[in-house]
């Protein structure tokens, strides 16, 4: 039994995206472009269906397109010190992005409370904070 191979909607159903959405990936180079014998339909072999779902994968984790293709890049040799130092600088940079989210929680948590409070004559904390000139 030979392998199976999709056409471009069959490999993007099943991945999840749209037939443009893999073109695209065929444009910027993530993916490559099956050969079409004339007056075909060109058919993708397992392994385009393999990468396709590591580039979904590897964005889920929240990488770059860009880092997408350096981590396809370094995917085909030894190249572990390289990815680890990649997937270090995305996790720092998800780390920042978690205390900067922790600080806008404590922020909002703090004019939700004066909010909340009431009885006061004037206007709205929290229109009020976000109204004030930068200090």
């Amino acid at each position: 039994m030979g392998e199976v191979r999709r056409t471009i909607g069959g490999l993007a159903r099943a991945v999840g995206v749209s037939v443009e959405t893999v073109r695209y990936y065929q444009r910027i180079g993530l993916l490559p472009a099956p050969p079409r014998a004339h007056g075909t339909i060109r058919r993708y072999p397992p392994e385009t269906l393999a990468r396709l779902r590591f580039i979904r994968r590897a964005q889920g984790l929240g990488f770059t397109l860009e880092e997408v293709g350096a981590l396809l890049a370094l995917s085909v040799g030894e190249h572990c010190a390289e990815t680890r130092a990649l997937g270090e600088r995305k996790l720092a940079l998800v780390q920042r992005k978690i205390d900067q989210l922790a600080a806008i929680r404590a922020a909002l948590g703090e004019l939700v409370a004066r909010c909340a409070q009431g009885g006061r004559s004037r206007g709205c904390p929290l229109i009020e904070a976000l109204s004030r000139d930068a200090e």
